[in-house]
């Protein structure tokens, strides 16, 4: 017995024995090692202050209040399964990242319009759309800012999530100051940590759901500046002038836990405009319901964008945001989530194709301005042009 022998219970190895046995523990170690150096990587890089901070103390308590938080997490008004039946984690982030699809992004440079903000008086009422669901308004003499992202990037891993050329040319330095910074939830492609830094020093007020503002203090902002609020609350912004918080059906998180944070939409109610800010939503009753609360709404802002089979839930599909334009009583709608990032499989120009052949069949008259572009609010009918039409 050449290479193996049992002596008083234990086994005897050959010199070829030894010396595979030593090769495996040395891989075994290197394994181990690779495993623990990369584990520590992750979790220092995990310590980045672009994750933000988990509520806690005060806060956190605040949250546990809350009729809207069950079990150690944000719930939404029905069941929300993240995935549809079949699917997972894993295979959708395969489908994004590795399996192809052909024009998901633009060849061509996304077309926009550099606007001068600081000029624009402020009795103007106006909306200028930056791409995705970033976006400026004037209205009635308040400075609004919604979901800025203007880092070129909407995730935490640079180069991962990169916005198309020629829809970035916009940064914090081009604003005015902002009397109210409205942030729907923490997602990165909705809370960039980077421009929020940069425009610090030009924000008066936040208004962010419960939870969210645990971010903006981590981050340099004053407490007294954040305004935290629960579903179905109302601030004062001025004279006949308030903001009110609704539902929306999607999640949060900016780290591996999950709604430890509140999403939400606005109503935005001042004297001349009635809008309504939809954020990141599944189709849902709540549509309908805030619809028969606050409506009819001059102008609907309504995702359309980066949908999905395995995400039917969170994301509507274009037939979704019109009948949520028409459940709400909104006399126009604008589609934002589009046109800026690759977040999911579909074509980038398919959502304004598509909604632009929907609302023309029933008669919904469609707010489809290019980046940059000034839409006037007082005259919202103005002619737009299909400027995705043409671009590969």
């Amino acid at each position: 017995m050449e290479n193996k022998l049992w002596l008083n219970g234990s086994l005897a190895r050959s010199p070829r024995a030894n010396h595979i046995l030593h090769l495996l523990k040395i891989t075994f170690m290197l394994t181990l090692g690779l495993a623990f150096t990369f584990g520590a990587i992750g979790f220092a890089y995990m310590q980045s202050p672009q994750f933000g901070k988990a509520p806690e103390g005060k806060r956190l308590q605040r949250i546990k209040e809350s009729p809207n938080y069950q079990d150690g997490q944000f719930r939404n008004a029905h069941a929300t399964p993240t995935f549809a039946e079949g699917y997972s984690l894993t295979r959708a982030i395969y489908e994004v990242l590795i399996k192809r699809n052909p024009r998901k992004t633009p060849v061509d440079t996304i077309p926009s319009v550099k606007t001068d903000l600081k000029s624009i008086s402020l009795d103007r009422n106006v909306l200028i759309w930056f791409g995705h669901s970033s976006y400026y308004m004037q209205i009635d003499g308040k400075r609004i800012l919604i979901d800025p992202v203007f880092s070129g990037n909407a995730s935490p891993l640079a180069g991962m999530t990169k916005s198309f050329a020629g829809s970035d040319m916009y940064n914090a330095d081009d604003f005015p100051e902002i009397d109210y910074l409205l942030i729907t939830h923490d997602h990165y492609d909705h809370l960039d940590y980077k421009t929020i830094l940069r425009l610090k020093d030009k924000v008066s007020k936040v208004i962010c759901g419960l939870g969210v503002g645990a971010h903006f203090e981590y981050w340099g902002y004053d407490a007294g500046q954040i305004l935290e609020k629960d579903w179905d609350e109302v601030i004062e912004v001025g004279k006949g002038f308030n903001i009110h918080t609704a539902k929306a059906r999607h999640g949060s998180g900016r780290t591996f836990r999950s709604n430890n944070t509140l999403w939400m939409s606005y109503i935005i109610d001042s004297p001349s405009q009635k809008i309504y800010v939809g954020g990141d939503s599944g189709y849902d009753t709540h549509f309908a319901e805030i619809g028969a609360q606050y409506g009819p709404f001059d102008l609907a802002i309504l995702e359309n964008g980066q949908y999905d089979v395995a995400v039917p839930y969170i994301h509507m599909q274009p037939e979704q945001t019109l009948q949520a334009a028409t459940d709400l009583q909104a006399n126009c709608l604008l589609p934002v989530h589009s046109s800026k990032f690759v977040l999911n499989r579909h074509p980038w120009d398919e959502p304004l194709i598509r909604l632009a052949k929907l609302a023309t069949e029933s008669n919904m008259p469609l707010i489809t301005p290019m980046i940059g572009q000034v839409v006037a609010l007082d005259d919202i009918m103005q002619a737009f042009v299909h400027w995705w039409e043409g671009l590969n």
